[in-house]
């Protein structure tokens, strides 16, 4: 792999203009009609014109040198004109245009207000420009605007926006006189950047210094106390608005943010008991308490109140009954869904797209898919979010031939894909490893003209590196220049899950040096990929690093990861006393860890010691019951073998079957042990002879010790001639031209049989056969596989 040069960044001085990119002029049709005048009784200034008309507007005052207009006022300034245009221009989601009629004004006699620079510096936030924004700021100080609250305010507003907090700060720590907007953006830009104790204590000292929030701001903090999910923080502001309410009643808006805290901190009492206090409920209001008992899985409650609420004469709404079917969704409670769209129905609500729309992805998240797509099938006017909403739905199902049948419909009907459509069908393609769809979707990315987003790329990159092509995921990595962190965290794992251990590592320190501060799922990446190259001494010294250098604290999966690293490296006590010595109590993912290592190793002792931890947290997975079975066969302890297979059949354990998928002209085959259901079976069992013909030329000796059964040798070696890797090979040797290589993709860990016989095959066939299982790739050629037979 060729090495990872990430492109240097270019160092800049905030006030450097030249080090600016360009603003590119908006297109001015100079002979065109001036648009009509608003209204009499509206201000023109706070009108929204189209971008059309914001254009020709724009062209008038060019042609005519700021001679006054039937829109704009007599009295107008150039100054004036050029403040309205910007506004238009921003409202009109076109700042670059705004942002060059301020360069424009500051060539001219026009000089830039404290009226232009709160606007220029929203069109540097819709842009994310901090260097613009860095750049009016010292204009702004030149000026003396800085002693504006206003133009202050929009400074932090532009400095949050564009993710530099600490600048934000800084200008709130040396205003000399705050006002509630310079409280409220600031306690929404902690918000924002998940500094939720920050945020708080913010509230807290605007509240003790006598400051009189809004209504607005006080919703705004209540919604704050939502996200971070305790209502004993947000009690503060409950009890601020009871002190007021002598002087000054609580708006309804405020008292259902408040309703709408409790709701989502889990309080349902305490936010019934605001409700049952409201003397006026809105529409709203009776949404947020609904809404409160359909995600405490309170159908009753919630079907009395929607009735109770016809009966106070308030009548739910379009945007009512969309809120609840959300709610339903994101719960996955179908029950309820399918009663709000019955309600819908009887209640002659019409069907707009949008409410279609929810439905159909409600039934998609409660994995009703036969009722989505009815429901889909059943509307008219289908946009982009529906079709999107449904081809998620065959997604998040891995339902892959129905998504990209549903896709074409899509293109057939002449609907044009959005980055969400094709995030989704990406993340298809990952899950199934199917690269030539995979492909296939890049090409239509390319060839529609979609944008290029950060999510859509790191979809790319995680579709190329869970396919196993990791070239054409660094190939799209090094091609983008704007990487975020979940980028980085993309292109580290797929680089640890195929393998390139030392080449996770300088990706990490090249990650480092660029300035993105690695975060926990980074670490799971970097800890993996020590995992599967045995970089055992690496692993540990990243493990400390985390809480040391980054003040990060190991989550479970990183104990995980390090329970693996050691246990594949044979450190079996050391990875148990790891676990003895967990803060917190050891889940599934520690004790499968090191069940796994244990049969790997051999460790029949501890492995049964695993398996008994693990059967107390899931006892019904077939998993680990077969992993405790075979725990016992190994020891040679048949009884026992028995006696857990006979638990499985009691309790109705069925045991996961092993499948692997290879994708073949775009099209995805499954098989599984000893299948005989495929059209091509005849010549699939005709290659399968073929190749156990030519390994036993080639000395391959059948390794029966990953069979768990008490039989013979031959009927163990005749079990392993059909496991379904094997099969899935023969599919693709009579299947694709010479020499191409051969991809599948199998949901359980690759034994030690197939594992050698695959090597084999890949020198006696020339043929790269990439495998994907549970755990990782395996990329055999010429005999060897790039694992180094350590899996």
């Amino acid at each position: 792999m060729e090495a990872m040069v990430t492109p240097s960044r270019t160092p800049f001085s905030p006030f450097l203009s030249s080090q600016l990119k360009p603003i590119p002029k908006p297109t001015l049709h100079l002979h065109s009609p001036i648009p009509s005048p608003p209204p009499k009784d509206a201000d023109a200034t706070a009108t929204t014109f189209t971008l059309q008309q914001t254009k020709e507007i724009h062209a008038h005052i060019i042609r005519t040198q700021f001679r006054p207009t039937n829109i704009l006022p007599a009295q107008s300034s150039p100054q004036a004109q050029l403040n309205f245009l910007i506004t238009s221009y921003i409202k009109n989601n076109t700042p670059s245009a705004a942002l060059n009629l301020y360069a424009h004004m500051r060539e001219t006699a026009a000089s830039p207000d404290n009226f232009t620079v709160p606007s220029v510096l929203k069109a540097c936030a819709q842009l994310s420009s901090l260097r613009q924004g860095m750049e009016i700021h010292g204009f702004v100080i030149k000026a003396g605007f800085h002693w504006d609250v206003f133009v202050h305010n929009s400074l932090m507003q532009m400095y949050s926006d564009c993710g530099s907090l600490g600048f934000a700060t800084k200008l709130f720590d040396e205003m000399p006189d705050r006002d509630v907007v310079s409280w409220s953006t600031m306690i929404r830009s902690y918000a924002w950047c998940k500094l939720f104790d920050e945020a708080i204590e913010l509230v807290r000292e605007m509240l003790l210094s006598g400051i009189r929030p809004s209504e607005v701001a006080i919703i705004n903090m209540l919604n704050l106390f939502a996200d971070v999910g305790e209502f004993t923080k947000g009690r503060p502001v409950h009890t601020y608005l009871i002190k007021n309410s002598a002087r000054e009643s609580p708006s309804v808006n405020a008292t259902t943010a408040l309703i709408d805290m409790y709701v989502k901190c889990g309080s349902i009492s305490a936010a019934r008991r605001v409700f049952d206090r409201m003397e006026e409920k809105s529409t709203a209001s009776w949404a947020a308490m609904i809404a409160g008992f359909i995600r405490g899985r309170d159908m009753g409650t919630a079907m009395e109140l929607l009735i109770e609420m016809r009966h106070n004469h308030v009548f739910p709404n379009e945007i009512t009954m969309l809120s609840l079917v959300i709610e339903c969704g994101s719960i996955g409670n179908l029950e309820l869904g399918k009663w709000l769209h019955a309600y819908i129905l009887r209640n002659g609500f019409k069907m707009s797209v949008a409410l279609g729309t929810a439905l159909v992805d409600m039934y998609c998240k409660c994995r009703d898919l036969w009722s989505a797509r009815e429901m889909f099938d059943l509307m008219d006017g289908k946009d982009i979010a529906v079709w999107t909403a449904m081809i998620a739905g065959y997604a998040h199902t891995n339902c892959i031939k129905e998504a990209f049948d549903l896709f074409t419909q899509m293109k057939d009907a002449n609907i044009k894909p959005n980055e969400i459509t094709m995030v989704n069908l990406l993340s298809l393609c990952s899950e199934a490893g199917a690269l030539d769809r995979g492909r296939w979707i890049h090409a239509c990315i390319d060839k529609q003209g979609i944008e290029m987003d950060v999510v859509l790329t790191t979809s790319l990159v995680d579709m190329y590196a869970k396919c196993g092509d990791i070239n054409a995921a660094y190939a799209v990595f090094t091609q983008t220049t704007d990487r975020d962190v979940c980028m980085w965290n993309a292109m580290i794992n797929g680089l640890a899950m195929n393998g390139y251990g030392e080449e996770t590592i300088s990706l990490f320190m090249e990650m480092e040096k660029v300035g993105v501060r690695p975060n926990n799922v980074t670490f799971i990446g970097v800890l993996r990929a020590c995992s599967h190259s045995g970089l055992v001494e690496e692993g540990k010294q990243f493990f400390s690093c985390m809480e040391h250098d980054y003040e990060l604290v190991p989550k479970v999966e990183h104990y995980g990861c390090m329970v693996d690293l050691l246990g594949r490296a044979g450190h079996l006590d050391e990875a148990h006393e790891m676990i003895r010595r967990m803060p917190n109590e050891p889940n599934v993912i520690i004790w499968g860890a090191l069940l796994a290592a244990c049969k790997v190793h051999k460790n029949p002792k501890l492995g049964e010691l695993a398996a008994k931890e693990l059967l107390k947290l899931e006892p019904h997975n077939s998993g680990y019951n077969i992993l405790l079975s075979n725990i016992y066969a190994i020891d040679r302890r048949w009884s026992k073998v028995a006696e857990v297979r006979k638990s499985m059949k009691d309790t109705g354990i069925k045991k996961m079957p092993g499948m692997t998928a290879i994708e073949v002209n775009g099209v995805v085959h499954e098989f599984v042990m000893g299948d005989a259901s495929h059209p091509q079976s005849k010549k699939i069992q005709a290659m399968l002879s073929e190749m156990q013909e030519k390994l036993k030329r080639a000395g391959h000796v059948a390794d029966t010790s990953g069979v768990y059964l008490n039989i013979d040798e031959e009927e163990k070696e005749t079990l392993l001639n059909y496991h379904s890797e094997k099969l899935a090979m023969a599919f693709g040797l009579i299947s694709t031209p010479p020499r191409t290589p051969i991809r599948i993709v199998k949901n359980l860990r690759v034994c030690d049989d197939c594992h050698a016989a695959t090597k084999l095959l890949s020198h006696i066939y020339g043929r790269v056969i990439i495998v994907r299982d549970r755990n990782r790739f395996h990329r055999f050629c010429e005999g060897s596989c790039s694992c180094q037979d350590y899996w």
